[in-house]
């Protein structure tokens, strides 16, 4: 049995050695802080809090009420709304509710198909077929790499859908939600935004503001470019808090996964002081590391458009084997990337392209010069096929110097851990 647990644990030190010694550079992932690990190690991972607060369903949840209504409070603060529900346990999970809250059965409505950018959820596979509903792809302009805005506003005056999904999982530009709201309109249509990649960005007043250009609902995921705990959070208005709530729970959601919801709130307190500065930091990275790989040979797309607008880069690999074979070589020094479908792919089978996500490497204190030195690396795997384990020695010791979470206060004196709890 100890050989058994042994196995786990090992296992466990590996993953954490070469996280300390790689660079993330997925899309979709981040880092929390200190202070956010502890508490997601506290008591209250054990605990259940089923119901609303002060109206549990079990006993001894004093303090998660306090903690609930303190995490709704800083986020209704931060993004400036009217509501807030910290219960759905992930993005997905926030879009199925959502969905349900504001759509009946046989209702249609329009998203991105995961082969322009839209999320897997978004998919006729995930949420819109669990409550039956007749989905239509939003159009895409593969060249600006963003929902082609006048098409879309004639689409939606012709289909006349229930709800509009925007939002996306490759996601280099702002989405039209403006246009997309006045056609809404038109066909009293709710539109819902899905954040989860730009979140952060959205905190830091740094991407667009979707609930002031006429989203009625954001979703979103809370550990991308937001570097908390993985969970989610859904805000809107007063009109629609009953029946998101209800959607949630008890509809989506049993227990809500309580030490996130505590490390949800000190992310939230993080980024109420810190989210503008992190935010123009990512956006410089982003593109620093975009104008760096275009300089080194490679395709990155919409350079006629500053390449990006977000934390995200798309890059055209094909001349190199595609983007299996390319995430696959990077990993071997040490880069860790994710294949990525891009518009002119025909099958998910042969992605094109590399997706590239910069905000981890931001959380952790790198800068441009940072940027330029790992497409320097990124060329020499990929490109000129040096040996990856050269390069990995390189990775190594530039990641040396970038241990530490910023953009925090674990640095600070005024809340020591771990003497602030004992478990």
């Amino acid at each position: 049995m100890q050989e058994e647990i042994e196995g786990v644990m090992e296992a466990v030190r590996k993953h954490h050695e070469l996280f300390e010694n790689a660079l993330p550079l997925i899309a979709s992932e981040n880092i929390t802080s200190n202070t956010v690990r502890l508490l997601l190690a506290s008591d209250l991972s054990h605990r259940y809090a089923e119901g609303d607060v002060g109206n549990r369903f079990y006993q001894g949840c004093k303090y998660i009420d306090e903690i609930e209504k303190l995490t709704i409070r800083y986020a209704e603060e931060l993004f400036e709304v009217e509501h807030v529900n910290v219960k759905p346990t992930s993005g997905v999970n926030a879009n199925i509710a959502a969905l349900f809250a504001l759509t009946s059965p046989g209702d249609k409505m329009m998203a991105l198909s995961v082969h322009d950018g839209g999320h897997i959820s978004h998919s006729r596979y995930s949420v819109p077929s669990i409550r039956d509903l007749k989905l239509k792809n939003l159009p895409f302009d593969p060249q600006e790499m963003n929902i082609d805005r006048d098409r879309m506003v004639k689409e939606i005056r012709e289909y006349k859908p229930e709800l509009i999904l925007l939002g996306g999982s490759l996601f280099l530009f702002p989405h039209p939600i403006l246009e997309a709201r006045e056609a809404a309109d038109e066909v009293d249509a709710r539109i819902v935004y899905d954040a989860s990649h730009v979140l952060g960005l959205i905190a830091g007043k740094r991407f667009q503001d979707p609930l002031r250009e006429g989203a009625d609902v954001v979703t979103s995921s809370t550990h991308k470019t937001f570097p908390g705990p993985q969970g989610a959070i859904i805000l809107c208005g007063n009109s629609l808090s009953e029946g998101i709530d209800k959607a949630v729970f008890p509809g989506t959601v049993s227990n809500h996964h309580l030490h996130h919801v505590a490390g949800l709130a000190v992310t939230l307190v993080e980024m109420k002081h810190f989210a503008a500065k992190y935010a123009s930091q990512i956006l410089s990275n982003a593109k620093a590391l975009a104008e760096g790989l275009y300089e080194e040979g490679f395709e990155v797309l919409c350079e006629h458009k500053g390449f990006t607008e977000s934390h995200q880069i798309a890059v055209d690999v094909r001349d190199y084997g595609g983007g299996d074979a390319v995430a696959r070589k990077l990993e071997k020094a040490n880069i860790i990337t994710n294949k990525n479908m891009l518009p002119f792919d025909k099958t998910p089978e042969t992605p094109s392209g590399i997706r590239l996500g910069v905000q981890e490497l931001t959380r952790i204190g790198m800068k441009e010069s940072e940027m330029r030195e790992i497409a320097s690396f990124i060329k020499r795997v990929v490109i000129e096929e040096e040996d990856e384990n050269r390069v990995k020695e390189e990775v190594i010791e530039l990641r040396k110097v970038f241990q530490h979470v910023q953009y925090c206060f674990d640095g600070e004196d005024a809340y020591k851990f771990p003497e602030a709890f004992s478990f």
